[in-house]
């Protein structure tokens, strides 16, 4: 499919190129790169292994910060914790714009919390940072929906008995429970068929959105939009999601109490009605729909995707699994769930959770940013409105903090005396304005579903630790961790 698209691309480039002179030069002074070919940018430099790889072997000719035309966009790529903390953190404001990933741009547009900029990204997300404080520390805390999640895993793992299988929709179905429960107000059960329906359209559009036919939609979407591909479906996809989303919407329309806001959906209704009379507000209906899209989306499947690449790393390196255990049973014992307070006291099972965030590597080339006015970064001079790459994947990797940055190594997170260490490269959730806002409550479920799991089973494989391949199924955007097979064994 990839290579019928390419030869395509190449067909109708090749007859604009009769029609195009040159190249335009951009406003200011950009990092260097590799020269750009009208209409086609640095395709000649783009390989087979995807985006991530070709700008880690221009990295190695252009240095930390460089320019990179995805077709004719320029773009400029952000490589190392200091080059990305230097911009991100250091001129927060100036970078704190979203630019688009063409694939998703047609559902998302420039609505929702996510993708949106300027003053309607800065009021949504104020909005959503005190809503999921609200509803995910409030009267009930996000601790104890985790707790239950957590037992109500627990009881469906006994169920199998040991016998191997895959653990893709019960890791999504546990983490899409707690977004679900802040944002709709409720939970589903694990065999619910509309939930596992939606799981599945979440897991089959980052897969997709992940592919390498979408990374060569990123440098030619102007046109390739016209024809069939990877785009189309996860447009129908994402339309089938917020298709359930206008449903659950209209029904806590019908049933809102004013006096009782239940969950997400609900506060910003009253929002809306707050505000009907302003023309001017960002709370209106798109926004709702996209913003709730994209808490969903993001809440299920980035949290998921670790817990199942943390849990192939303990079948790869059974050895750490079996420290992790010792010291819950030592902090923890099998007589009470795991708490929060709890993971101060458990600096080896802190670190490895460090460790699996770190090396599974989830959103490689990170969200793109924007610059938000013509900014002077390193000497460069990068106009209002330019793309801006921050290579997450190459903070997490970075020599100069982590000593085996390719390798599966708890201690990178671990002192001299086994205390928890922090690193200043550790950035999974990004960092800066746009941090992933939720943050927090991801890093809750991944130690209490982590450390609930390890209480109560021991893990083991159908094959053998040296043959596990810890190779994703896709690396784009983010990264997909492959399929596999894991028993559950009662301790």
């Amino acid at each position: 499919m990839e290579s019928s698209v390419l030869l395509l691309l190449i067909v109708l480039v090749g007859f604009f190129l009769l029609l195009v002179r040159g190249h335009p030069k951009a406003r200011g002074h950009l990092p260097p790169g590799p020269r750009p070919l009208p209409l086609l940018g640095n395709l000649l430099q783009m390989n087979r292994g995807g985006l991530l790889n070709s700008f880690m072997q221009l990295r190695e000719k252009y240095g930390d910060v460089f320019t990179v035309h995805l077709g004719p966009k320029p773009v400029v790529m952000l490589y190392g914790a200091e080059a990305i903390r230097e911009a991100l953190v250091d001129q927060a404001e100036a970078f704190s714009g979203r630019g688009t990933i063409a694939v998703v741009q047609p559902v998302f547009k420039d609505y929702g919390v996510i993708f949106a900029n300027g003053e309607r990204w800065k009021a949504l997300r104020r909005f959503s940072l005190a809503t999921m404080r609200d509803f995910g520390m409030g009267k009930r805390s996000v601790e104890e929906r985790i707790q239950e999640e957590a037992r109500c895993l627990v009881e469906d793992l006994r169920k199998s008995q040991g016998a191997p299988l895959d653990p893709t929709f019960l890791f999504q179905c546990i983490t899409s429970n707690i977004i679900c429960s802040i944002v709709f107000g409720e939970r589903f059960d694990y065999k619910d068929r509309q939930f596992l329906r939606l799981l599945d359209l979440i897991y089959q559009s980052f897969s997709l959105i992940s592919s390498l036919s979408s990374q060569v939609f990123e440098l030619f979407s102007g046109f390739l939009k016209y024809f069939p591909g990877t785009h189309i479906q996860v447009s129908k996809n994402l339309q089938e999601v917020l298709d359930y989303i206008g449903h659950s919407v209209e029904k806590h329309r019908a049933t809102l109490d004013p006096n009782s806001p239940r969950d997400f959906i609900d506060t910003y209704l009253l929002r809306m009605e707050k505000e009907k009379s302003n023309q001017h507000t960002e709370f209106h209906h798109q926004n709702l729909m996209i913003s709730v899209l994209s808490l969903f989306f993001a809440g299920t499947e980035t949290t998921s995707t670790t817990l199942r690449y943390g849990f192939l790393l303990m079948l790869k390196y059974p050895h750490v699994a079996e420290k992790v255990q010792k010291e819950i049973d030592q902090v923890i014992g099998s007589h009470r769930p795991p708490n929060l307070d709890d993971r101060t006291k458990m600096p080896y099972t802190d670190a490895v959770i460090h460790e699996i965030q770190r090396f599974s590597d989830l959103i490689p080339i990170g969200v793109p940013h924007k610059v938000t006015k013509d900014t002077l970064f390193r000497g460069y001079l990068l106009p209002k409105n330019t793309e801006v790459y921050p290579i997450l994947s190459s903070a997490l990797h970075d020599p100069r903090y982590f000593e085996q940055p390719d390798a599966f190594n708890p201690d990178h997170f671990l002192d001299a005396n086994g205390a928890l260490k922090k690193n200043e490269a550790f950035m999974p959730f990004s960092t800066g304005k746009r941090i992933c806002l939720g943050e927090g409550i991801a890093r809750n479920e991944l130690f209490l579903f982590f450390t609930t799991i390890l209480q109560n089973f021991s893990v083991s494989s159908p094959v053998a630790p040296k043959d596990i391949d810890l190779s994703p199924k896709e690396s784009g955007i983010g990264k997909v961790a492959p399929t596999y097979q894991i028993c559950f064994l009662a301790r």
